[in-house]
Parts: C-alpha cells; sequence; structure tokens
C-alpha cells in the first residue's frame, strides 16, 4: 500500500487524540461492537461514533453493520505504512545513540568524583 502525504496527515490527526490512541488498543484485530467502547470510555455512542469516524477516515479502522450492531476492527494497513515511514528515522536515530553510547565510554571516568 502506498500512502501518501494527506493520508497520513490524517493518520497522524487521528492518533493525536489520547482516547483514539485507546479506542485502537482496546479494538485490536478482532471485531468490537461500538457500544463495548461507549461502555468502557463512560461517554455515549454517539461520541464514540465521533472519534470512531475519525479513525474510520484516516484508514485506521474499518466498520461494518451486523443486524441492529455497529462493529469494528483495526486495519493493520496504514499502521505498517506508517512503520515504514518512521524506519529510516529508527536507523539514522540508532546510529546517533549508538554514537553517543561510544563517546560515553570514551569519556567515562570510571565513576571518580573530584
Amino acid at each position: 500500500m502506498v500512502i501518501i502525504k494527506d493520508q497520513l496527515d490524517l493518520i497522524f490527526k487521528a492518533l493525536s487524540d489520547g482516547t483514539r490512541r485507546t479506542i485502537l488498543q482496546r479494538i485490536g484485530p478482532d471485531e468490537v461492537p461500538v457500544k463495548d467502547l461507549a461502555e468502557v470510555f463512560s461517554m455515549s455512542q454517539p461520541a464514540v461514533s465521533k472519534h470512531l469516524r475519525v479513525l474510520e477516515r484516516a484508514g485506521l479502522i474499518m466498520r461494518r453493520r451486523n443486524g441492529r450492531n455497529n462493529l469494528c476492527r483495526l486495519n493493520q494497513k496504514p499502521v505498517e505504512a506508517v512503520e515504514r515511514f518512521f524506519a529510516k528515522y529508527k536507523v539514522f536515530w540508532q546510529g546517533r545513540f549508538e554514537a553517543f553510547d561510544r563517546h560515553l565510554k570514551e569519556h567515562d571516568d570510571g565513576g571518580n568524583e573530584s
């Protein structure tokens, strides 16, 4: 899946809210009824649905109806795309941390204080 800048913006906007991040953790790969999420968060079903619309617009979840139940589940594809986006930064920061670690070891005075 090729992810474009606008979709990344939607994903990061969706993830910027703590309630939505917690909703994603609660949903996981299994389908969860929206009413169950509303009970967990002590908020109305319409309030949870607003958060779910943001997550759905970002592509992070998929929703479907089963009779009277609204069900949602995690869509892993955008999460994988974000991981790929950050992979290059991981390599950069890992190299920086390793250099910093070498610097600290080279300048370690053995814990002796003057």
